[in-house]
């Protein structure tokens, strides 16, 4: 096998690899991932089997781990999506700040539906009464748009049980209910900084609201609305009983040994909370619908989460190959007194997801990356995970889907868009991992 330092090499010259199929040739990043895999499990000089063997434990491995709840999750968002759930909430938080401060109101929005809401879906459902208020109001699309954005870009990159986050806790084995606890506070500024770029900066440019859709249609094509508390129940319940079952593993045993904490950490396990917010999802169907929710709705909710299931799974497989390789030994040896610390997966996770547009990918990768080095460097593995996150932030430009839905749905030149929204994934980017940073002062 070869040594430390040219398994360090080996990784660097993955990375650029990585970087250049996916962003150049736009090569699916499992295959990428699982070739980059093979190859450098060979380079590094492990025996051919066990290049296989890795490969396959890791991919089963992580995918155990974190699969359901990634299926969950996703079959959540989708049934807030159908059902007109996530439009209630934007309702119930758009009546508690009032329509003067719709800017705000869209931004809090976005950071509560894109919890189990991929960020591009969100901006969809929620552009039509974006729109309205836009024009009610007489704001600028783009401030609207800006604050829409950014907002559900905080909670997309930074919390459970979105897909990204959920991935990489799995891989880096952190705690859940403490990349969830830590990932809705460091999410808050991240949202307000964008908000702040909303209404300082992106205000400048003057973009009329253009109403396909009014906001009397989209509620028609709903139907009746399901009520502002029963919507967030499904998102709200998972979260409250994963984060006790968190609490209650404290060494200092806060619900004691016996059966109420078993039966803490039985419901609060990421797949029974899940499953359970799936079933609490369900209660939003109407009955006419609950055949085709169970059957058709479910189904594509796991057709959504089937990409990032593979994409994880083959992260697992590269990070299974990292492990095995004695990088982790070289950088113990010879790095880890260097002042790289959180910085590291901020700004590897920042590189992908610059190159190749996908944060998700970004996410997964970087985790992957990141596995074997945690103890060496000395890392928290919810706050790496966090880390990662806003550094998937920086930035959304042309390569990234969500970017073209921004400036799409909301009628804004290509060039505002970089001017406007691009800027700000930059700003809430670098917040957000200043946050982080602060955050690892105090918690180790």
């Amino acid at each position: 096998m070869v040594s430390g330092g040219i398994a360090l090499l080996f990784l660097l010259i993955a990375v650029v690899l990585i970087i250049f199929f996916t962003a150049r040739f736009n090569v699916n990043a499992f295959i990428v991932l699982i070739s980059i895999a093979f190859i450098y499990g060979t380079a590094i000089g492990l025996p051919v089997t066990d290049v296989v063997a890795k490969i396959r434990d890791g991919f089963g491995g992580t995918l155990g781990y974190i699969g359901i709840v990634i299926v969950a999750g996703t079959i959540i968002g989708f049934i807030l999506e159908k059902t007109g759930a996530a439009l209630s909430m934007t309702q119930a938080i758009l009546k508690l700040v009032g329509k003067k401060n719709s800017p705000l109101a869209m931004s809090i929005a976005g950071y509560v539906v894109s919890i189990p809401v991929f960020c591009d879906s969100g901006y969809v459902i929620l552009t039509p009464l974006n729109k309205a208020l836009a024009q009610e109001t007489g704001r600028s699309m783009s401030v609207m748009a800006v604050a829409l954005a950014t907002g559900l870009y905080a909670t997309h990159t930074l919390v459970p049980p979105t897909p990204g986050p959920i991935a990489a806790a799995g891989t880096l084995h952190a705690d859940l209910g403490t990349v969830i606890a830590l990932g809705l506070i460091v999410a808050i500024p991240a949202m307000i900084s964008g908000l702040i770029w909303a209404t300082k900066f992106a205000k400048r440019y003057d973009i009329k609201a253009e109403l396909a859709e009014s906001y009397d249609d989209l509620l028609k094509k709903y139907g009746t609305l399901p009520g502002a508390f029963h919507s967030f129940l499904p998102l709200l319940i998972p979260i409250i009983l994963i984060v006790l079952s968190s609490i209650a593993a404290y060494p200092t045993k806060p619900f004691g040994a016996g059966g109420l904490a078993k039966f803490i950490a039985f419901i609060g396990d990421p797949v029974t909370a899940l499953m359970l917010g799936v079933f609490i999802a369900l209660t939003l169907v109407r009955k006419d619908q609950l055949r085709t929710a169970a059957d058709s709705w479910a189904g594509e909710g796991i057709k959504n989460a089937a990409i990032i299931l593979v994409i994880t799974g083959a992260g697992g497989s590269f990070g299974a190959i990292l492990k095995a390789s004695p990088m982790a030994n070289f950088i113990n040896s010879n790095l880890a007194g260097l002042p790289l610390g959180i910085l590291l997966p901020f700004f590897i996770s920042a590189a992908l997801k610059t190159a190749q547009g996908s944060s998700t990918v970004a996410i997964i990768t970087t985790a992957s990356i990141m596995a074997p080095l945690l103890a060496p460097l000395g890392l928290n593995p919810a706050l790496t995970v966090l880390a990662i996150g806003a550094g998937s932030m920086v930035v959304s430009h042309a390569n990234d889907s969500y970017f073209w839905v921004v400036s799409k749905f909301s009628n804004m030149p290509v060039s505002t868009s970089y001017k406007a929204y691009t800027t700000a994934t930059l700003l809430e980017g670098v917040v957000a991992f200043i946050c982080v940073a602060i955050l690892s002062i105090f918690i180790h």
